[in-house]
């Protein structure tokens, strides 16, 4: 029977794209906190450096030992815009610098933590950081960042809110890929190990290791399975595959955690598609019996994946966090690529889709004429649904300077291809222009 384990395990991985998404150190800078900036970015880089300095490697030696495929390592810290704000500098682009040559230094894939939290509200830092963005992910190559800007206990920020969709227009003017590398969330978590999202949350411990696995092929694989047969087994067969490939993950985070003497924080349960043939939740979704995603019943058939998941992962590992849910970008699945490109998937299913998924609108391709304030009011859309419904939302869309809808924009590796998709014609500026807050609602008050 062990022999029979080991051998599916190895078929998961040889011929159905089973891997560890990531391995991700998560490392405080509360300590490097300094009223000078030089210093401060002279003991970041120090920490980082030190701490992670071995990350790389150890990420290699599981790979070789094991024969489990690890596709980055990373590392995520505390929100810059608390770390920086003591300094008083007018820009932070010099933190970011800085985060970006440790990140070289140590061979990592991408760095994240260039990241500010303002759902109720902005500090002098938050204002800083957020007039940095387009600068310091322009000059930068491995620094991701994110903003979070509501959340179901406070709101949304919607001052916020409108800043995001000018900082956006503005990256997308200064180099198209420096969009693939920021997010907009609603209800962050502290402990996702997955980029351009992930920070190190201030609760979160000084040096932690976090794991997020992948498997839509090894779902997909099981489902061909139990053709025909009813929900009820399908929930069931991907609860099972879920818990075999946690299990695996908790294996990975556990070794690298004892290897690089520090802690084993969550396993982030996302199932993470990539461009490759075989490895999307786009035709997970298809196999359960939709023609094609984005038709009618696609809301459904992902929220029963969404579920299940969820199910199969607790109970193979007692410390479950990050996002852990599917995720639905269109550049990085082909199944999503194709839906759009026959003209089956949109922005507005897209939409509707996020309300049971993991995030929400990611690696959108959109015209690069669309208006900051049309953007601005995707990114409260997507914040309203993940403040109602108590869930994290995200919304990461790349305007193309240039390009229209029905054009394809290449970003390469990970993050694949993306046709342009078309956006609302009909404007939202006057919302935006409002400003202020979006109250949080009335379920929010439980104490």
């Amino acid at each position: 029977m062990e022999t029979e384990k080991i051998m599916e395990t190895v078929n998961m991985i040889t011929n159905e794209n089973l891997d560890v998404r990531t391995i991700t150190m998560s490392i405080s800078l509360l300590d490097c906190i300094d009223s000078d900036s030089d210093t401060a970015c002279r003991k970041i880089y120090n920490k980082i450096t030190t701490k992670a300095r071995d990350l790389v490697k150890v990420g290699q030696q599981i790979e070789a030992e094991y024969g489990i495929p690890i596709t980055n390592k990373r590392v995520t810290v505390t929100p810059i815009a608390i770390v920086a704000a003591a300094s008083h500098d007018k820009d932070y682009v010099k933190y970011a610098k800085t985060l970006d040559r440790a990140a070289h230094t140590i061979g990592i894939d991408f760095i994240g933590g260039y990241s500010a939290l303002v759902q109720k509200g902005f500090q002098q830092g938050d204002h800083t950081l957020l007039n940095s963005l387009p600068e310091a992910l322009a000059e930068t190559e491995l620094v991701c960042a994110s903003v979070n800007v509501g959340s179901t206990r406070s709101g949304i920020n919607m001052d916020a809110v409108a800043q995001m969709g000018e900082v956006i227009v503005d990256a997308s003017k200064r180099d198209v890929m420096t969009n693939a590398k920021m997010v907009v969330f609603c209800n962050a978590v502290e402990d996702n190990p997955f980029m351009a999202g992930g920070f190190q949350g201030i609760s979160e411990p000084d040096v932690v290791i976090n794991v997020g696995v992948s498997g839509p092929g090894v779902v997909k694989a099981a489902l061909e399975k139990v053709k025909g047969q009813s929900m009820d087994v399908v929930a069931e067969t991907i609860k099972k595959t879920a818990f075999k490939v946690t299990r695996m993950g908790q294996l990975v985070g556990t070794l690298a955690a004892q290897k690089l003497h520090t802690q084993f924080g969550i396993v982030d349960l996302s199932l993470a598609p990539t461009p490759a043939v075989g490895d999307s939740v786009a035709q997970i979704l298809e196999e359960i019996g939709l023609e094609s995603v984005g038709t009618h019943g696609t809301t459904a058939a992902l929220a029963l994946l969404n579920d299940a998941v969820k199910k199969g992962g607790i109970m193979a590992c007692s410390h479950v966090g990050g996002l852990s849910g599917a995720f639905i970008p269109v550049s990085e699945d082909a199944g999503m690529i194709d839906a759009v490109t026959a003209g089956h998937l949109n922005i507005d299913k897209l939409e509707a889709m996020t309300a049971v998924c993991s995030v929400g609108l990611d690696m959108i391709a959109i015209p690069g004429d669309t208006p900051a304030t049309t953007i601005s009011a995707m990114i409260a859309d997507e914040a309203a649904i993940g403040m109602i419904n108590n869930k994290t939302t995200a919304v990461r869309v790349i305007p193309v300077p240039g390009k229209d809808v029905g054009d394809f924009v290449e970003f390469g590796g990970l993050l694949g291809h993306a046709p342009v998709m078309s956006v609302n014609q009909a404007s939202s500026a006057e919302m935006i222009q409002r400003g202020g807050t979006i109250p949080a609602p009335i379920h929010s008050f439980k104490n």
